[in-house]
């Protein structure tokens, strides 16, 4: 009897225990949600370093809304000035020697990390939104939430939220071991309607020529992964000539949402290798078989790119 009563009350823990870990995941998961709108409704001015790898970098983004549409600019603090500015859908790039261009988008992806702008609703059934506590950033009080993978096969985040106005006001992207790769942290901000008043001059200006992009086809490939990482799905494909070679490349692209990949088959030349090279985030992972050669290129694991190159499966039977 003692036993079944330990037995009984093992597994009402357990119950209890993952009722509670789905509970704090939902939660979490409303407030990034709430970061998400945040970011993208207020009227803001953030500066902040950007620290990876390669330096620290100091930036100015700066957010209104004008009758129902956004209006941003990011300003590079030091060294040559480089801005970016956003007009609705238009996002225009200026930087010295070259000549100034407009591309279609609905955020700059150069400012805040990727994750400010995710839906994390689409992220839930694959990740896991971890309520670690609260501190002090920029003499503000945060949420602290971590974002984990559940298959453990792709990076994580660690994200400092106001608690008042739920910007981010800190975002680490962390690799598989806990070591950061990347660093966004803000060191003043201001929320207010002032910001409004600066960005109006935006909305009259005189922006750069919109680039045309060709559209994408459909293309039937010979080949494709037998295996991805939980959420990630196809985006895109394209078959385009190497530069300065002329041999085709095929490409596929992935996203789950938050992070994106990209496959690329290509014939093998006679000095291709093995090889897995990762730089900060982004990993590029190539293995030669029967005179092809699978490149993977993205924001993932050196482990996870090569089981989705190990993966890849032709129906020619290469």
């Amino acid at each position: 009897m003692k036993q079944l009563w330990y037995a009984l009350s093992l597994m009402t823990s357990s119950l209890l225990f993952s009722s509670n870990a789905s509970a704090d995941t939902v939660s979490s998961g409303a407030l990034l949600q709430q970061m998400n709108q945040a970011s993208q409704s207020l009227n803001y001015e953030l500066a902040f370093i950007s620290i990876n790898k390669q330096g620290i970098e100091s930036l100015r983004y700066r957010h209104a809304r004008l009758d129902n549409r956004p209006l941003a600019q990011l300003l590079q603090m030091d060294g040559p000035r480089r801005e970016v500015v956003q007009r609705g859908s238009e996002i225009s790039y200026f930087e010295p020697g070259l000549e100034p261009f407009t591309l279609t988008g609905d955020y700059i992806v150069d400012s805040l990390p990727s994750i400010v702008y995710t839906d994390f609703k689409r992220l839930t059934p694959y990740y896991d939104f971890i309520s670690v506590g609260r501190t002090r950033i920029a003499d503000r009080l945060c949420e602290v939430i971590r974002v984990v993978a559940r298959d453990g096969t792709r990076y994580s985040y660690m994200v400092w939220m106001d608690s008042e106005t739920k910007l981010p006001l800190r975002v680490d992207l962390l690799d598989r071991d806990g070591e950061t790769l990347e660093q966004f942290r803000v060191i003043s901000f201001n929320v207010s309607k002032e910001a409004n008043g600066i960005m109006q001059s935006l909305a009259k200006a005189n922006l750069p020529p919109l680039l045309s992009v060709p559209g994408a086809e459909k293309i039937n490939f010979t080949w494709a992964p037998t295996w991805l990482p939980q959420g990630f799905s196809e985006v895109s494909s394209s078959r385009r000539p190497l530069p300065t070679v002329d041999v085709p490349i095929e490409s596929r692209l992935y996203s789950d949402g938050l992070f994106s990949f990209s496959v690329n088959i290509s014939r093998a030349a006679s000095n291709s290798t093995d090889q897995i090279l990762r730089t900060g985030r982004r990993t590029v992972s190539s293995e030669i078989r029967d005179k092809t050669e699978i490149t993977i290129v993205g924001e993932l694991p050196p482990q996870t790119a090569k089981r989705i190159a190990d993966s890849i499966k032709f129906r020619n039977g290469q």
